[in-house]
């Protein structure tokens, strides 16, 4: 595949800077694909079985329209149910505001078990406490808890077992630089991939990068 020159402004030191204080995810390192012609619903969102991944994948699309910035700041927010603005946020607010579509408020699951659990969870920020404004939008808290909810499926190289409305993460730089996305129900029969619905550093997006990059994490929740 045609690799696309790296975006600008793109500093290293924002990028560890954010790793090393937030846990976001964050602004893209390597290629983006372009959209292709040969995108299709697989299936179209009225004909999946699940009413949740259909919620899910509603919501997702839905932000594309709407969330069109990235902003890392820390942000006090309400609980439970408690959002940044829609138009902005983080790879990982992507997947929170569809789960919360689908009925599940994932600041309130993860703050409850980190609550239970802290010393279960990633220790990377020098916390002595959950923190429930900013602990369920850090990748790494999102890997564990799905890993402890028994979500968590082999990491392969094979697009056909990623499917719609499951959750992936990647490594971005080979240095634990963390990302986070959904499955769309978008394929690419150029690919033969599913899309991906993130926030990279741009707004939210349906883009073919499912192997873009290291993958850390595959989950299915429902």
């Amino acid at each position: 595949m045609k690799k696309m020159s790296s975006m600008p402004n793109r500093r290293i030191y924002t990028l560890v800077f954010l790793i090393a204080v937030f846990g976001f995810a964050c602004r893209d390192t390597r290629n983006v694909l372009p959209r292709s012609e040969t995108e299709i619903e697989r299936p179209p969102l009225a004909e999946l079985s699940s009413p949740e991944i259909r919620k899910i994948l509603e919501n997702a699309a839905r932000q594309t329209e709407i969330t069109k910035s990235y902003d890392p700041s820390y942000v006090v927010i309400p609980y439970p149910n408690g959002d940044v603005p829609p138009e902005t946020g983080v790879c990982s607010d992507v997947v929170v505001r569809a789960f919360r579509a689908a009925g599940v408020d994932l600041q309130k699951e993860v703050h409850e078990d980190m609550r239970e659990n802290f010393a279960a969870y990633p220790q990377k920020w020098n916390l002595k406490r959950p923190d429930r404004n900013i602990d369920h939008r850090r990748v790494p808290n999102l890997q564990k808890f799905f890993e402890r909810r028994g979500k968590a499926l082999p990491i392969t190289d094979k697009a056909e077992n990623y499917h719609p409305g499951d959750v992936v993460s990647w490594d971005l730089n080979g240095q634990g630089l963390t990302h986070i996305g959904l499955v769309s129900n978008v394929f690419n029969e150029a690919t033969g991939r599913y899309l991906i619905i993130h926030n990279i550093g741009s707004g939210a997006r349906q883009e073919d990068v499912l192997f873009n990059w290291k993958i850390t994490g595959h989950y299915r929740y429902f």
